[in-house]
């Protein structure tokens, strides 16, 4: 949780206190009890430095095909642009497809203009427009 609220968007939305809200540890738990779900840490000499999780999403759409989607990818502030974050989107692009999913995809906020620029290195095209709608204030 720390690494999720260590940037400028994470830590207006996530609560990183001791102890953590429960709400936290109710949704690891589902997330571990989920095969759809896959929840990875990077450590770098015992030092968590990386954290994202893949979702696999079963769809009747392309043959009933599984697509993967990636979210709160974070690298710790002391080790963005070392490469890790390249690091772990190559293993995360070889994790989806050895699952057998289709297609990778990704939102990531409009005001992070340099993760969308480092996804479209990636090779990431911005090919659909995502809309959302808030549930719950």
């Amino acid at each position: 949780m720390q690494l999720l609220a260590d940037d400028e968007l994470g830590a207006t939305r996530e609560q990183f206190t001791r102890p953590l809200p429960a709400a936290y540890t109710r949704a690891f738990r589902a997330i571990a009890d989920d095969a759809q779900q896959e929840l990875t840490v990077v450590e770098r000499a015992g030092e968590l430095v990386a954290t994202f999780q893949l979702s696999f999403l079963q769809y009747l759409t392309h043959l009933g095909g599984l697509r993967a989607q990636i979210e709160g990818v974070r690298v710790k502030a002391a080790y963005r642009g070392q490469g890790i974050g390249h690091q772990v989107f190559q293993y995360a692009i070889q994790r989806a497809a050895t699952k057998g999913a289709y297609v990778l995809q990704l939102t990531t906020d409009k005001q992070r203009p340099g993760a969308k620029r480092f996804y479209e290195s990636l090779g990431f095209v911005h090919s659909h427009d995502g809309l959302k709608l808030p549930l719950q204030k």
